[in-house]
C-alpha cells in the first residue's frame, strides 16, 4: 500500500493502481462519508463547470453552492438530506482528484477520519494493489501545501495494516496518525485549514471532520456517484 500527494502523486502512482484511496478531509471527503451514511449519492465535480446547473436538472440533484448554503461542501448540511437524495459536489481537491482517478480505471474511494476504520475494513477484503492520495491545498499563489489533516486521514486507514505492507510514506503516516490519535480535535482546529474555516465561521465542519469513526460506510465510484458499500 502506497501514499502520494495530490494530483502529481496521483499521476505517477494512479496508473498502476486497482483500488485509489482519496482523502480530502477538509472537507471533500468527510462530506462525502457524512451523506453515504445518509444513502445521499454524491456527484463529484469539478469547480467552475459550465455544465453544473444542467446535470444537477438532469439527476434531480440538489446542486451544491459556497458555504452558506443550504447544501454545500459543508458537512452538516449534507447530513439534513435523506435517502435517495442526490447532491452534485464541486472540489477543488477531493473531487478533482476522485475524478482523475477514475479515469485510470481504478475502483475510488473516499476516505476521511470520520470512516477511516471502515474503509480500511473493506480494503482488507480486497487483494490488490491500493495507493492513498492524500489530497493537500494550495497557497494563494497556486502552489501545492501539505495539509496535516489529509496526512492524519490517510494515516488512520493505513495504520489498520501491518507494517509490512505498507511503503515508507505509508509507514510514516500511520505512526503519525497514532501518535496524534488522543488529540485529533485539537491538531485539526489548530492546522492552517482548520484556521481558515474557524475565521469564517465553520468551526462545526472542523469538529465533524475530527470525529474518529463516526461513519461505517465506505463510499465507492460508481457511475460518476460515491454510493454507499
Amino acid at each position: 500500500m502506497h501514499l502520494e500527494w495530490g494530483r502529481p502523486g496521483l499521476r505517477e502512482a494512479g496508473r498502476q493502481a486497482d483500488v485509489v484511496v482519496v482523502v480530502d478531509v477538509l472537507s471533500f471527503t468527510t462530506a462525502v462519508a457524512v451523506a453515504a451514511q445518509r444513502e445521499v449519492l454524491v456527484h463529484p465535480i469539478r469547480p467552475g463547470e459550465r455544465y453544473a446547473a444542467s446535470m444537477a436538472r438532469r439527476l434531480g440533484a440538489h446542486l451544491a453552492g459556497t458555504r452558506g448554503a443550504a447544501v454545500s461542501l459543508s458537512p452538516p448540511t449534507l447530513a439534513r438530506l435523506g435517502p435517495g437524495e442526490r447532491v452534485v459536489l464541486a472540489s477543488p481537491n477531493g473531487a478533482t482528484l476522485a475524478l482523475e482517478a477514475a479515469s485510470t480505471g481504478a475502483t475510488v474511494v473516499a476516505a476521511s477520519l470520520r470512516n477511516a476504520a471502515a474503509v480500511g475494513r473493506w480494503l482488507g477484503g480486497h487483494q490488490r494493489r491500493v495507493v492513498v492520495i492524500a489530497a493537500g491545498e494550495t497557497w494563494r499563489d497556486g502552489q501545492p501545501r501539505t495539509a496535516v489533516e489529509d496526512l492524519l486521514g490517510a494515516g488512520a486507514v493505513l495504520s489498520q495494516f501491518p507494517a509490512s505492507s505498507l511503503s515508507a510514506e505509508a509507514r510514516v503516516a500511520a505512526e503519525a496518525f497514532r501518535g496524534s490519535e488522543p488529540e485529533l480535535e485539537a491538531i485539526l482546529r489548530g492546522c492552517t485549514s482548520g484556521r481558515e474555516l474557524a475565521a469564517l465561521g465553520y468551526v462545526d465542519d472542523v469538529v465533524c471532520a475530527s470525529e474518529l469513526d463516526g461513519s461505517p460506510v465506505v463510499p465507492v465510484l460508481v457511475d460518476g456517484a460515491f454510493r454507499p458499500s
